[in-house]
């Protein structure tokens, strides 16, 4: 057991096979070695063992809050859902905000573990401690929204009173590869498919009702000058400032017009660096313009409200309304939030800029429960294999056919039809069925993000050294290359951004198994981390002790992938991004000729990390204290010396 502060000592382990559920309590060593969240949900998934397959009855399904989740601390409203995913085959792990995380550890608990498959759908409902499983049969087959307001009616409670859901649609029900977990309507567990491995255990939902009780500091003191510390540095951050930062103001989508400046959009499924040098480069072709589906479009046309998370001053959730004319239909769809990721992904790299539509093709998405990042980047791959011949015309998709698009997504939810069954695989699957390998944007089968790795090159290797799979946010080095923090870094410059995306990796692994929000890097620093952390758990760890359980949890993530038959050879791009690919694609406009030279940044990031061609030796599982498993068998005396 522990007794550190900000912990609730409890975890549920659910057998969905007997029905039964236990309570447990956390090993004091792990919550300190491995934090929290994040980094205790992967060493339950460790515990179960790497070689299960991710949509079986064995896989495990953890969700996790931190010691700071549910605190007085800034963006403490994050929950973190751990397993092996079904698109990647990867260890996982996917967060979400609103208020469900809070909640959970406002009724008592630590974290949820499920195991085995239920006979029947089910729901869960965790109150006081407690944890209760229902019926969901007539839940199975129901959109999100539905599901959520029948469960609101069931439970007698009211969202944003007292009550949270973290619920399935169709897309997890089917086993869409890139199912998700939706909370409270439209905040996302969003990548690595976690709603596909809890429809895979007919689990339709988590109900969460609690009263607000807050943990309270082991030490008041050290808490609160941390907390001051860290609201300061937010109300003076040109990014985080309440009201006034560009993040609070526009939401994520402030990034669009940003990033298509510098030439690091990447457009029409990735082959160009932003619209402008699409229209240049083919301007006999219908071109679009990425500031229609911008934040500052979005802010001034259809804009209508601010929510928030707990603890959250910042408020970067943009709530939309939108009246659109679709299919013969008239359509009002009011959704939280047009985010940049998926604005992207259903927009520009699918060569489309209907701001409207793009915000009904979200909601849909949010409602079927698919990653709507997966999902925009699946429609730019068929789009692609389409052109390419891979896809006939009559079933295919051409660019920017938005009706096709909206089509599209609910077959992929249901799986029907041919070509919607293979893109619910995910593009890994989904090229090697199509023989479309030269249309693939991802990365160990997980689509790339928003940010283009020839104008980008700390995202090249970011992407690549991920451990879950193409992800922006395993270690966002778009903090250094965009908005220059903590200092400006040249984005087209390679050397550095292996020892750069460690040390941002790193500082995820820690804030993501607090759990508190990725945005408070944008104003915070190590040093309100730790007094927040010390203040509220009553430890006194220094900044080299924290850093070194960021890089723990980090490694023991690459271990189980190690295990799980991954290494350097792993570690890749899409070869239309890299230095002496065979279909490489120069990047244009302003930054003419640029390709990522993934191979050196590859070099660097090993030798920074202590690892061998991408595995971690036994070594550095010693050093860290890592003394779970096997070990991978490899020795660091195979690692490149600091003189080579």
């Amino acid at each position: 057991m522990t007794d550190l502060g900000g912990f609730r000592d409890n975890v549920a382990r659910v057998d969905l096979g007997a029905g039964d559920v236990d309570y447990e309590s956390i090993d004091d060593e792990d919550a300190r070695k491995y934090i929290g969240a994040r980094g205790l949900g992967v060493k339950y998934v460790f515990e179960n063992g790497p070689d299960v397959e991710p949509l079986s009855e064995e896989n495990l399904l953890a969700f996790m809050t931190g010691p700071l989740t549910g605190t007085q601390t800034p963006m403490s409203g994050r929950i973190a859902v751990v397993t092996k995913s079904p698109l990647t085959d990867t260890v996982t792990d996917s967060h979400h905000g609103g208020w469900s995380g809070a909640r959970l550890k406002w009724a008592g608990f630590d974290g949820l573990l499920f195991e085995g498959k239920a006979d029947e759908p089910v729901y869960a409902v965790v109150e006081d401690g407690e944890l209760e499983l229902r019926d969901a049969s007539h839940l199975w087959g129901e959109g999100i929204h539905d599901t959520i307001d029948t469960l609101e009616e069931e439970v007698e409670g009211a969202y944003g009173k007292n009550l949270s859901a973290m619920a399935i649609g169709p897309g997890g029900e089917n086993e869409v590869r890139y199912g998700c977990i939706i909370n409270e309507d439209d905040r996302a567990s969003g990548r690595g498919g976690t709603g596909a491995v809890m429809g895979s255990k007919n689990l339709k939902a988590v109900v969460v009702k609690s009263s607000t009780e807050m943990p309270k500091p082991a030490d008041r003191e050290t808490f609160m000058n941390g907390h001051k510390a860290a609201m300061q540095a937010i109300q003076e951050s040109d990014v985080t400032a309440p009201n006034e930062g560009g993040l609070s103001v526009y939401g994520t989508n402030v990034l669009m017009n940003l990033t298509e400046e510098m030439e690091g959009l990447p457009t029409r499924n990735g082959r160009f660096t932003s619209t402008s040098t699409e229209a240049e480069a083919e301007p006999d072709e219908p071109n679009i313009d990425s500031e229609k589906v911008s934040g500052e479009n979005v802010e001034e046309n259809i804009l209508v409200d601010d929510p928030t998370c707990h603890s959250c001053p910042v408020a970067c959730k943009k709530e939309v309304e939108v009246d659109v004319h679709h299919k013969g239909q008239d359509l009002n769809v009011r959704m939280e939030s047009y985010e940049y990721e998926p604005a992207w992904a259903l927009g520009p790299n699918s060569m489309n800029d209907d701001r409207d539509m793009i915000a009904v093709m979200m909601d849909r998405c949010n409602d079927i429960g698919i990653d709507s990042i997966e999902t925009g980047n699946m429609l730019a791959f068929a789009m692609e294999a389409t052109e390419k011949g891979y896809v006939d015309d009559d079933a295919g998709i051409d660019w920017g056919d938005i009706d096709a698009m909206t089509e599209m997504i609910e077959k992929i939810g249901e799986r029907d039809g041919d070509l919607a069954d293979t893109l619910a695989e995910g593009q890994k699957r989904a090229a090697g069925a199509l023989d479309a390998q030269d249309c693939r944007l991802d990365v160990k089968g997980q689509a790339i993000a928003a940010y283009d790795p020839r104008g980008l090159k700390g995202m090249g290797i970011g992407y690549a050294t991920s451990n879950r799979g193409g992800c922006h946010l395993r270690g966002y080095t778009p903090a250094a290359e965009i908005l220059g923090i903590p200092e400006k870094v040249d984005p087209t410059d390679w050397e550095g951004k292996g020892e750069l995306t460690a040390t941002f990796q790193d500082l995820h692994a820690i804030s993501d198994s607090f759990d508190i929000c990725k945005f408070n890097a944008f104003a915070e620093g190590v040093d309100e981390y730790i007094d927040q952390y010390n203040g509220m758990t009553g430890r006194s760890v220094d900044e080299d002790e924290l850093l070194e359980a960021g890089e723990r949890i980090y490694n023991l993530e690459r271990y189980y992938n190690n295990l799980a038959g991954f290494d350097g050879d792993d570690d890749t791009l899409p070869d239309r991004f890299v230095e002496g690919a065979e279909d490489a694609v120069p990047a244009g406009g302003g930054i003419e000729g640029e390709l990522c030279e993934l191979d050196a940044m590859k070099d660097e990031y090993y030798q920074d990390r202590g690892w061998v061609d991408g595995v971690v030796p036994d070594e550095k599982l010693d050093e860290l204290g890592i003394d779970l498993g096997p070990g991978t068998g490899v020795s660091a005396s195979g690692a490149a010396s600091a003189d080579d």
